[in-house]
């Protein structure tokens, strides 16, 4: 039985900024951005590469978090400084690289202040 971790909910206030943020600056693809009932908008952007997808949603009890409130949500990037570097030219106020002993960080917040950081696995360990 497979389990796939597909779409992750991004608690945000302002889901214009958000998507805006995302889609021009981080470089995610736009899946949807849908009203199916009044005060309800569900908006779905994937990172390039990935199989899995965040959601930007407003009027659903479900997903409703703090904003702001995601910590440590990482993009994993076969390079690292090439990934910041074309974060950083897009405006995304990018840390610096820290080397955590074979495995590389540099972290970076969205507008509402959720937390992610891109990573790089100097080796990765095989599927077992």
């Amino acid at each position: 039985m497979d389990f796939k971790l597909e779409l992750i909910p991004v608690p945000v206030t302002d889901i214009d900024r958000a998507k805006q943020f995302y889609q021009n600056q981080v470089g995610f693809r736009l899946d949807h951005d849908v009203q199916p009932s009044p005060g309800v908008r569900v908006v779905q952007l994937t990172p390039p590469g990935s199989g899995c997808s965040i959601v930007l949603a407003q009027g659903l009890a479900g997903l409703a978090m703090p904003a702001g409130s995601l910590r440590g949500l990482h993009l994993v990037v076969a390079a690292i400084g090439l990934a910041r570097a074309e974060l950083a030219g897009r405006g995304v106020a990018v840390g610096p690289v820290q080397d955590m002993g074979g495995v590389k960080y540099a972290a970076f917040q969205d507008p509402e202040g959720n937390a992610w950081v891109l990573q790089e696995l100097l080796r990765r360990p095989a599927a077992g």
